[in-house]
């Protein structure tokens, strides 16, 4: 088996020809963008482009397949020279159903099977060119049409205040909305752990996936996982998810919780921290509150958390979030060691210290071994470093 690192969750925020996808993702996702600097500047072994769907995207891929740029992997997804591609889409599910809109993840094996479903989400779809769309079928149908193309099903970004399935989507459970038996894996989103995560006893038969949910080219591998297979293809992470044959997810790579952006809960006008039964903010008296992730994990909580033979969750603080870490000193880092991947996991203190200035190099150094203390996030502003 060989180990590779693997982000599932990348937007496309523009096509080739200028159109927009993702309309809050940045101009400079496009798709060649995205290959490039995943493999080239990250480090990632394999990653999924989650809005692969969109017919324009889908004819950029079948142009570079054409140029020889791309090439069909024998077990599913395509093949950048040396780094895999799984094509995805992220999904809204809100009907009777739910409590509020939801977002899913639905990966399919080749570029032929999403071509079919991008053809079936157009007469579900009011804008099949689109990013995150509503589909207007059931929860349920919509995995039973995934299971029909040989596809992977996962929740995206579960705890999230907004969208997602325990932060708005259901009351409780899961089984309002899914057929538990249709589920492929559980993301965790940036503002939890798995150690969160196990404090609810239905997801502990499902894998954990730490992904990016990346926006900007900055933010692809923020989150990520390692994951052991034989090659890095459609065919091996669908074992690695199933931990069969002795594929596995073998850590997952994650924000510490305190960094994400709703963790704890706070006032929406003024994002003061508000305890978790407050209604009413006391520093602006606005009402609007957004409840954090850490609270809304504590009311659904039915376990403790101690779920055995889980993978390590490793709090990882990427490089764009070191204090003095600046686009200059990042670029001199990459000249000289390669990729990200390689800082965060392999280059040596004495050699940072070398390259750059001694305090940056040690607090990297600190972050690698979760060193660093934090003040939280909420709300929709990112926790960060506390003075050091």
């Amino acid at each position: 088996m060989q180990e590779y690192f693997v982000d599932l969750h990348i937007h496309i925020g523009r096509t080739k020809s200028g159109r927009a996808v993702k309309i809050t993702g940045a101009k400079s996702l496009t798709f060649s963008n995205i290959i490039r600097h995943a493999r080239d500047y990250k480090g990632m072994d394999m990653i999924g482009i989650i809005d692969s769907h969109s017919p324009e995207v889908l004819d950029e891929m079948e142009d570079l397949l054409l140029a020889g740029d791309l090439e069909e992997h024998p077990g599913g997804g395509l093949s950048y020279g040396g780094m895999s591609i799984i094509l995805g889409s992220e999904l809204e599910i809100n009907d009777e159903s739910t409590q509020g809109p939801l977002h899913v993840l639905c990966y399919l094996p080749t570029l032929q099977t999403m071509r079919k479903f991008s053809i079936w989400l157009e007469t579900h779809l009011k804008n099949i060119n689109l990013s995150s769309q509503r589909i207007y079928v059931s929860g349920r149908n919509l995995q039973r049409k995934v299971k029909e193309l040989g596809g992977i099903f996962i929740p995206a970004h579960v705890f999230t205040p907004f969208k997602s399935l325990y932060g708005k989507g259901v009351k409780h459970s899961l089984t309002e909305v899914f057929d538990p038996e249709m589920i492929d894996g559980i993301e965790l989103g940036l503002s939890s752990d798995t150690m969160m995560a196990d404090q609810l006893s239905e997801i502990h038969r499902y894998p954990f996936v730490t992904n990016s949910d990346a926006h900007s080219l900055a933010k692809i591998a923020r989150e990520y996982q390692k994951i052991e297979m034989r090659e890095p293809s459609f065919a091996e992470l669908s074992l690695a998810l199933k931990e069969s044959e002795g594929r596995r997810i073998k850590a997952n790579y994650g924000l510490d919780p305190q960094l994400g952006k709703y963790h704890r809960t706070v006032c929406a006008k003024c994002l003061t921290p508000i305890p978790s039964n407050d209604e009413v903010c006391t520093e602006c008296g606005s009402g609007k509150i957004v409840k954090g992730v850490a609270d809304r994990i504590r009311e659904l909580k039915t376990a403790d958390g101690n779920q055995l033979g889980r993978p390590p969750y490793i709090h990882q603080v990427p490089l764009e979030f070191i204090p003095g870490l600046g686009p200059k000193m990042l670029e001199k880092l990459m000249d000289h060691f390669g990729t990200e991947m390689a800082v965060l996991h392999s280059v040596p203190l004495d050699s940072l210290k070398q390259l750059i200035p001694e305090k940056t190099a040690i607090t990297i150094d600190k972050a690698r071994k979760g060193q660093l203390g934090f003040l939280a996030g909420g709300g929709g502003k990112y926790g960060k470093i506390a003075d050091m």
